[in-house]
């Protein structure tokens, strides 16, 4: 069926567009869309008409990710779609360059306008476009950032596609020097915002960056932003396209918070020991990794404390050592498949632990479990009643013991500035790719 509509080209465009923008037809309307991206320039109109006048946000969203895919031998039939008034179509137009890779290059100067746009979400488009032209686009947007030329966010736009590209070794000497002022002025008056925390990060009592980055066998870093490091370890584990050593390659050491240096990341050497561990292993081997980190840490420093976070399953963990002697750990998940071998910390005092849990088995019986108010409420009520207290999670023990970073802002007594700092494999192998905020 659908191959005899695809042969019949462009006058079933307008009916099997119909079915498309139809939510109630029964036709799924994944067919629709293969038959028209399989049809190809004759769909490339109707479809655009289609986004910038649909007044159903789900009717956009079909006709949009069909724009973006048709099978057209010549993408310049794309070009027009670049200037259409409508931001939507020019941004899907945009799509379908971003899906050529580097033969995109080829239509270079039809596409560096749209780093102007006037619609960010257009503009983040267009540096992804440049972003999968790879570094064969290096040369024409640096050309770009030396060039004096119209619209006040087009070298700017040019120097994120750079980041986005290559990282720092993307950029000139001339933009690394203008990165680096700008990273100084923001410097001076930076207060620092929570962060985002999902990952693990070291806590020590020092204000002596070099013995950290010592510690860790780290290079002498560059100087950075709090908001800038948060980015930049925030990116290097979320970023489902990294490549080679992009998850081992730097570490975020922070300006001394409240009397602590945070480190954000692992060496590489400890990220690789975790990793070749397999899946099978891995939760051993970075249980032994953090001890054995913990434990020369607090050798140099007196003390250390790990902690870990899960923006996406609750997990949560935590190691503190004196003195040279790991004298609590806790993983959330371990404890909860396997017990809680102890013993506790007096930062946990007063505290649920994650794994436990005082409610009774009929606490929520006559609950609707899809209705979140009602299951709240009577969370709430249940917990007053018996009085059960909060559960803890890293940030709790950490803003007992040291500094909880997700919690830092203006209160926070900040010394020193940060720094972004290779690891081993990092000044192998470079700066991960990808534009970070200053």
């Amino acid at each position: 069926m659908r191959d005899a509509l695809v042969q019949q080209g462009a006058e079933v465009v307008g009916p099997v567009l119909e079915v498309l923008c139809d939510e109630w037809s029964p036709v799924e309307w994944s067919v629709s869309s293969d038959v028209l991206c399989r049809i190809g320039q004759p769909a490339l109109l109707p479809l655009a008409e289609t986004i910038a006048s649909a007044d159903s946000p789900e009717v956009a969203r079909r006709a949009r990710y069909s724009l973006g895919r048709l099978q057209v031998s010549d993408p310049a039939v794309y070009l027009p779609l670049l200037i259409h008034p409508h931001p939507q179509v020019r941004a899907d137009a945009l799509f379908a360059f971003q899906r050529l890779g580097e033969a995109a290059l080829a239509f270079a100067d039809r596409l560096i306008p749209l780093l102007d746009d006037a619609d960010t979400a257009v503009r983040q488009r267009a540096v992804r476009v440049f972003e999968e032209i790879g570094g064969a686009a290096v040369p024409v947007l640096r050309r770009l950032r030396r060039t004096p030329v119209p619209g006040r966010r087009l070298r700017s736009g040019a120097l994120e596609a750079l980041a986005a590209i290559g990282g720092p070794s993307a950029l000139d000497e001339a933009d690394r020097n203008a990165v680096r002022r700008l990273t100084r002025i923001k410097q001076i008056d930076e207060v620092p915002e929570g962060m985002h925390l999902c990952g693990s990060w070291y806590a020590v009592p020092t204000a002596d960056q070099r013995a950290v980055l010592q510690a860790f066998d780290l290079g002498a870093g560059e100087p950075v932003t709090v908001r800038t490091g948060a980015a930049a370890w925030n990116h290097d584990h979320h970023n489902w396209n990294r490549r080679g050593h992009d998850a081992c390659a730097r570490v975020f050491v922070s300006p001394v918070l409240d009397g602590y240096t945070l480190v954000f990341g692992d060496s590489s050497q400890d990220t690789h020991r975790i990793e070749d561990a397999g899946d099978d292993g891995r939760d051993a081997a970075m249980e032994r990794v953090v001890r054995e980190r913990c434990t020369d840490l607090s050798r140099r420093f007196g003390a250390a404390q790990w902690y870990g976070m899960s923006c996406g399953d609750g997990w949560t963990a935590w190691c503190i050592a004196e003195k040279g002697e790991v004298i609590r750990f806790y993983d959330a998940f371990d404890a909860e498949g396997s017990g809680d071998d102890g013993p506790g910390h007096s930062a946990e005092a007063g505290y649920l632990l994650p794994h436990e849990d005082r409610f009774p088995d009929d606490a929520f019986d006559g609950v609707n479990p899809s209705d979140a108010g009602a299951f709240a409420a009577r969370y709430e009520h249940v917990k007053r009643e018996l009085e059960i207290p909060d559960t803890c999670y890293a940030v709790d023990i950490a803003a007992r013991l040291s500094v909880d970073p997700g919690s830092v802002g203006a209160a926070t007594l900040v010394r020193g500035h940060g720094l972004l700092a290779l690891t081993a494999c990092g000044r192998e192998h470079g700066h991960p790719a990808g534009a970070l905020p200053v």
